[in-house]
């Protein structure tokens, strides 16, 4: 008797658990289903990224995590207390760097140790090195992190990238293509369906481009594989390995979200940064100086044109990029 009422209770307490297990089990299945109904599909069931979006972190500033410091700084007081150095004091605490977590795994990027040094070669040039400053390209993966807006247009076979900042677009190849006869500042992008997220393989680089403000570089030989992978309806996670055997010891990878602009006529404006940055670029070559200076309630900043011996008067842009190992 008490067997059969100790086995009663047995069976009892068992199909309460997998009651349990079955409830749980199809909220989450509901939840997702939830989810997934929410994300914009295009007719062959696949996610549609189509729209204006843009990154909401400091990712373009620094890819690590960084405390505060000046965009151009110099010793203060204290040796090891830096504040704004002359060509941004006038700025006072816009001219900082915001503070932010890192979008690397890890908060390490393994660089070789001659390009260590380089890249804080680079910092401490950023004003004279960093594209963004002169209007280039941005490359990929920064292209997708800078504080501009971007617009996705997906088709069948090809997805279009077009980005606020100078202009710059690109296009994922869905279907067979030939390669690219040169390197570009975008790269060659083709792309394939893994589940509902879209995978790039990125290649023929220029090593014209930079990863962030911080002196983060590459070479020619850069590779990117991209994961774009919705989230909701207006988030999609981005997520990229980088790889450059003539720059870092093992490939790395950056992820973050991304998210939609919800305005109703959200919408990418013209940005002409090509003409904005003439004068910085330019300005040297002028027989008589256009911007000589700048005076403000509490000081007055004078500006002397410096031109650049023999050949280098005419160059545009030194990133301080090698395009293979030296």
């Amino acid at each position: 008797m008490r067997s059969l009422k100790r086995e009663a209770v047995v069976a009892l307490v068992t199909a309460v658990v997998i009651s349990g297990i079955w409830l749980v089990a199809t909220r989450q299945v509901q939840k997702r289903q939830s989810s997934n109904s929410s994300i914009p599909r295009r007719a062959d069931g696949k996610p549609d990224f189509s729209g204006v979006w843009e990154a909401t972190n400091s990712a373009n500033w620094d890819l690590l995590t960084h405390a505060p410091r000046p965009m151009v700084g110099q010793a203060g007081v204290y040796s090891d207390v830096a504040v704004l150095a002359a060509p941004v004091v006038a700025l006072g605490a816009i001219g900082w760097v915001p503070p932010d977590l890192g979008v690397v795994e890890g908060d390490e990027i393994p660089y070789q140790p001659w390009a260590a040094k380089r890249r804080q070669e680079n910092l401490a040039n950023w004003l004279d090195r960093d594209p963004e400053i002169g209007c280039f390209k941005p490359g990929i993966p920064r292209a997708m992190y800078m504080p501009y807006k971007f617009q996705i247009i997906q088709g069948t076979t090809k997805v279009l990238m077009v980005f606020e900042y100078a202009g710059a677009e690109r296009t994922i190849h869905l279907d067979p293509v030939a390669p690219y006869p040169a390197d570009a500042y975008m790269g060659h992008a083709v792309g394939h369906w893994e589940g509902d997220s879209l995978v790039t393989d990125v290649s023929s680089f220029t090593s014209e481009t930079w990863l962030d403000r911080s002196g983060d570089f590459h070479s020619d030989a850069l590779h990117v594989v991209e994961r774009y992978t919705p989230i909701t309806r207006d988030a999609f996670r981005y997520e990229a390995t980088i790889e450059d055997k003539n720059v870092f010891t093992r490939p790395w990878k950056i992820s973050m979200p991304i998210y939609r602009r919800l305005e109703p006529n959200a919408q990418l404006m013209e940005f002409q940064c090509r003409e904005m940055a003439e004068e910085t670029l330019l300005g040297h070559l002028r027989k008589n100086q256009l911007v000589k200076q700048w005076e403000g309630k509490t000081m007055r900043v004078e500006v002397t044109r410096k031109v650049p011996p023999g050949n280098a008067v005419y160059e545009r842009h030194f990133t301080g990029n090698p395009p293979t190992r030296q």
